[in-house]
C-alpha cells in the first residue's frame, strides 16, 4: 500500500467546492468585497512592477554604475532579504490599525523610494534605496492578500488566490510596456518614475475604500476580550514556533522551493537572452511578456483546478509542465521557440504559485492563520534572496560564444545556468510539495464537525459573522 501522503494526495469529494456553489457565491459579492479584492490585487501589482524594474533594466545600470552583471543582482537580493523586516512591522501594524491605512502609508513609502530610486548618482546609493524598498516591499503582500482575500465567501478562495497572486505578473507586463516604450526614449530612470506614479495612484484608491469589515468585527471581538493585537503577535509567533516546528518547517521548505523557482525563472531572464542569445532590449522585453501572459494563465487556473483536484497535486502538476518545457526554454536560438518555452514555463511556474495563498491558509494552525502565511513566506523568500545572484555568478563561470556583429563573442552561458538551476528546483519543489501535509477544505467544515478543535469552530464562525458584515456593509 502507497503512504499516506501519495493515498491522500487527491482531496475527498466532500472536500471540494461544487461548480454551482462558486456561481452562487460570485453572485452573492457585494460591491465592497469586489472593492476589497480589486484593490488588494492592484497594490500587489504595483509591488511588481517598482520590484521587476530592476529586473528589466540590469544590463542598463552596469553601464551606468560601471559594474558588472553580479553586482548588480545584489540590489535584487537585498531588496529580498529585507522584506521579512517589512512582513513584520507592517503586519503588526496592520493587525493594530486595520488594512486601509497602513496599506495606504506602505504605498506610499514605496513610492517615494522608488521615485528616489530614479535620482541616484552612485552605486552605494542605488543598493540603500533597494535595500530599503526591501522593507516596503514586505509589508505588501501581507497587507494586500488579507485585504483581497479576508471578506471573499469560503467558497471562491481557490480561484481568488489564483488571481490574486497573478497580479504580481501583471505589474511585471506592465513595466516591461513601460520598458519597451519610456525606457527606450527616455532611459532606464523613466521606469522606476512611472513605477512610483502608479504605485501613488494605487495608494489613492485604497484610501478611497472603506475598512475591512473582517477586520472591523475581529476587532469587536478582540475589544470585548481585552486582547491586544500588537503585543500578541510575538508572543503568538513564539507559541506557534514552539507547537507547530514540524509544519513550519514543511511550509518553509516549500516557500523557499516556489520562490526559488519563480526568481530563478524571471529576475535574470531578459539578461539572459541579450547577452547569451544576443537578443535586443526591445525583443527581450517581448519574449518576457509573452512569458508573463503564460503565467497569468496559469496562475489562474492553478488557482481553480486546485479546489478540485487538491492543492498538492495542482503543485505537482503544474511544476512537472515546468520541466518539460526546459529544453524550449534554454536550447532554440530563435525568437519564437524562446518565446514559446517562456510562456508554458511561465504558465507552470505561475500555476502552481496560484495556489499557495490558499495552500498556506489551508496549512496554517487555525489560531494562528494570520501570522503563520506571513512568516514562512518571508522565511522562504529571505532563504531564496540570491537566486538572480546565483546565476549571475555561474555565468561568470560558465562561458560560451556567439556571434556578434560578426565576431565569435565569448559571453556568460545563462542557458545552461538556469536549465541547472530550474530543473534542480523543479525537482526539489515536486519532492516537498508531496510531503508537505493538505488541509484541503478544512474551511469548508461546518461548525459541528469543528467541535474537536475550539479554534476551527472560532474560525468557522468568524467566517460566517464576517459575511454578515458584508451583508450590512452592502445595505
Amino acid at each position: 500500500m502507497p503512504p499516506r501522503f501519495i493515498r491522500e494526495l487527491i482531496p475527498p469529494r466532500e472536500t471540494r467546492a461544487p461548480l454551482g456553489a462558486v456561481v452562487v457565491a460570485l453572485k452573492s459579492l457585494t460591491w465592497v468585497q469586489w472593492a476589497q479584492f480589486w484593490c488588494g490585487w492592484f497594490a500587489w501589482t504595483c509591488d511588481a512592477i517598482d520590484y521587476v524594474a530592476v529586473t528589466l533594466t540590469v544590463p542598463l545600470l552596469s553601464k551606468q554604475f560601471g559594474k558588472s552583471t553580479s553586482a548588480i543582482t545584489t540590489a535584487i537580493t537585498l531588496t529580498l532579504l529585507f522584506r521579512a523586516v517589512g512582513a513584520v512591522i507592517f503586519g503588526m501594524i496592520s493587525d493594530r490599525y486595520g488594512r486601509k491605512w497602513p496599506l495606504v502609508v506602505n504605498l506610499l513609502i514605496c513610492c517615494v523610494l522608488e521615485l528616489g530610486t530614479g535620482f541616484v548618482d552612485t552605486y552605494s546609493q542605488f543598493l540603500a534605496f533597494r535595500a530599503l524598498f526591501g522593507i516596503a516591499m514586505g509589508g505588501i503582500w501581507g497587507l494586500s492578500s488579507s485585504s483581497a482575500l479576508e471578506n471573499l465567501p469560503i467558497e471562491l478562495r481557490g480561484l481568488a488566490s489564483g488571481i490574486l497572486q497573478e497580479g504580481y505578473t501583471v505589474g511585471y507586463i506592465l513595466a516591461a510596456v513601460i520598458n519597451l516604450t519610456l525606457v527606450a526614449q527616455h532611459g532606464w530612470r523613466a521606469l522606476f518614475w512611472a513605477g512610483a506614479g502608479i504605485t501613488c495612484f494605487g495608494a489613492v484608491v485604497r484610501a478611497l475604500i472603506p475598512e475591512s469589515p473582517f477586520f472591523l468585527h475581529a476587532k469587536e471581538q478582540e475589544k470585548a476580550k481585552g486582547t491586544n493585537t500588537s503585543r500578541g503577535f510575538l508572543r503568538q509567533t513564539k507559541e506557534m514556533l514552539k507547537l507547530h516546528w514540524l509544519l513550519c518547517i514543511y511550509a518553509v521548505l516549500l516557500m523557499t522551493g516556489v520562490n526559488f523557482l519563480s526568481h530563478g525563472s524571471q529576475d535574470l531572464y531578459p539578461t539572459y537572452l541579450q547577452i547569451t542569445k544576443g537578443f535586443s532590449a526591445h525583443n527581450a522585453t517581448v519574449a518576457t511578456i509573452i512569458g508573463n501572459c503564460g503565467a497569468i494563465i496559469g496562475g489562474a487556473i492553478g488557482g481553480w483546478v486546485s479546489q478540485y483536484i487538491g492543492r498538492r497535486l495542482t503543485i505537482v502538476l503544474f511544476v512537472l509542465l515546468v520541466a518539460v518545457f526546459i529544453p524550449l526554454w534554454v536550447l532554440p536560438s530563435s525568437f519564437s521557440a524562446l518565446s514559446a518555452g517562456a510562456f508554458f514555463v511561465q504558465l507552470g511556474v505561475q500555476g502552481a504559485w496560484g495556489v499557495i495563498p490558499i495552500q498556506l491558509a489551508e496549512m496554517s494552525p487555525p489560531a494562528f492563520r494570520a501570522t503563520f502565511p506571513g512568516v514562512v513566506y518571508q522565511l522562504g523568500n529571505m532563504v531564496s534572496a540570491a537566486s538572480a545572484q546565483i546565476e549571475a555568478t555561474g555565468g561568470d563561470n560558465l562561458k560560451t560564444t556567439i556571434m556578434e556583429n560578426g565576431v565569435l563573442t565569448v559571453v556568460p552561458d545563462y542557458a545552461t545556468v538556469q536549465a541547472i538551476f530550474i530543473g534542480s528546483v523543479a525537482a526539489f519543489v515536486i519532492v516537498i510539495a508531496l510531503i508537505v501535509p493538505e488541509n484541503h477544505g478544512s474551511n469548508f467544515k461546518n461548525a459541528d464537525a469543528d467541535s474537536r478543535n475550539g479554534d476551527e469552530a472560532t474560525d468557522h464562525k468568524s467566517q460566517i459573522s464576517c459575511h454578515e458584515v458584508n451583508e450590512k456593509s452592502s445595505a
